[in-house]
């Protein structure tokens, strides 16, 4: 008669008589043995595991970059760029990375600030006699009437550029205009007479890259 044995799937068979049911000494040495063969195989797979999620590998006499990528199912040109190799030659011991990092940079998810700058900040509109509404940068305001744009000198504000300006929150660098020099904005506000509120302000501008 066979007893199974399940650990992580496989199966595995322990044979005994009759005879060592009914010896106690028989007995508690088949649990010895079964306590062994259970540690053993849980041994076994702990083991793969982490082997499995290995990130590195040490470099064997014999290896090729080539040998090592088709190993782990990567490209030659991916373990190149983790590991910097400016070539193809490699050296025993040598330790590479063979997964990508994951990790996540805390920078990564807030924006890259160039600069802040204080700005005397007035406001205009596009539903104005004899305006386009069309900006610098082709943006359409009469058909975007809720959009945040501003108008600036583009010597010190880049057309294109993403900003925030105090009051008037997140917008891009849309349009210039004639009287936008130096340190001066102008945001639009769809509203003429909103746009007459805003009136004349020292606002800072926060520049990203």
């Amino acid at each position: 008669m066979a007893l199974p044995i399940y650990c992580n799937g496989p199966v595995i068979f322990f044979c005994y008589s009759k005879s060592t049911l009914k010896n106690k000494g028989g007995l508690i040495q088949l649990k010895k043995i079964l306590m062994s063969i259970i540690t053993a195989t849980l041994l076994v797979f702990s083991f793969s595991g982490v082997s499995s999620a290995a990130s590195t590998y040490q470099v064997k006499s014999g290896d090729s970059l080539w040998k090592i990528a088709k190993k782990y199912k990567i490209t030659v040109s991916q373990l190149k760029s983790w590991n910097n190799l400016k070539s193809n030659t490699i050296r025993p011991k040598q330790v590479l990375k063979v997964k990508k990092t994951t990790a996540k940079k805390a920078s990564s998810t807030k924006k890259a600030v160039h600069k802040t700058i204080k700005v005397k900040a007035t406001a205009y509109t596009a539903n104005c006699k004899g305006c386009s509404g069309i900006t610098a940068t082709g943006l359409n305001l009469k058909k975007n009437p809720t959009v945040k744009a501003i108008a600036v000198d583009p010597k010190v504000i880049p057309l294109g550029t993403k900003v925030h300006v105090e009051g008037y929150g997140q917008a891009v660098a849309a349009d210039k205009g004639g009287a936008i020099k130096g340190n001066k904005i102008d945001v639009f506000i769809a509203s003429k007479q909103k746009a007459l509120n805003w009136g004349v302000k020292t606002v800072k501008v926060t520049v990203y890259k």
